[in-house]
């Protein structure tokens, strides 16, 4: 892909206390078969034969189950060339897919004491720490928006978004913050750690 994340301005995000804007990443949607995800996983340093609904880390990449034969992952935003090449490598002409989405969605980071009530102002999911614990992940909704959504710490979420609902998502938190009194911070399209 000749464009990549990186060289695009993000939409408007209304920051608050709550929610900033991640980093640009690398993200691949892979899809196959039990074989080919645990081939791709060795590949890749990490298991991608994770328990459902999971995600999977080590020192650069993450792995989000998103169905049985579904993962997402989410890596350092310079490292898309070489995990397509190292999954192209070890899977050769088994079937399986592998599609690079960084330029389709983009990361938001809600933490904080007040990140479970904000989310759940949108959020159908029961969100309390004994039924979305640490290291869970889903796609779901926020609002009217389809997000993934991967609880990394007690307080900390990062949420997964499609760069044509990133405004709505983050004025949507930044509405909830209102409601508790938070404050916003600004609304930047520039709000982008380098």
């Amino acid at each position: 892909m000749a464009e990549r994340y990186s060289d695009r301005q993000p939409p408007p995000i209304t920051r608050s206390a709550v929610l900033r804007l991640l980093p640009p990443a690398a993200r691949h949607v892979l899809r196959g078969a039990p074989s080919v995800l645990a081939t791709a996983g060795d590949a890749l340093g990490l298991s991608l034969s994770m328990p459902a609904c999971r995600a999977s880390v080590n020192a650069t990449l993450a792995a989000l189950w998103l169905a049985p034969d579904e993962r997402l992952l989410l890596g350092e935003d310079a490292s898309a060339a070489d995990t397509s090449s190292r999954i192209a490598q070890a899977l050769g002409d088994q079937a399986h897919s592998l599609v690079d989405v960084s330029h389709r969605q983009l990361g938001l980071a809600i933490s904080g004491p007040h990140a479970v009530t904000v989310l759940a102002s949108g959020c159908p999911l029961d969100l309390d720490r004994s039924a979305f614990p640490v290291g869970m992940c889903t796609r779901t909704v926020l609002a009217k928006a389809e997000i993934v959504l991967w609880r990394i710490a007690d307080d900390d979420f990062h949420l997964e978004v499609w760069r044509s609902f990133a405004a709505y998502v983050s004025g949507l938190i930044a509405e909830a913050g209102r409601e508790l009194a938070l404050p916003d911070l600004a609304v930047a399209s520039s709000d982008r750690a380098t």
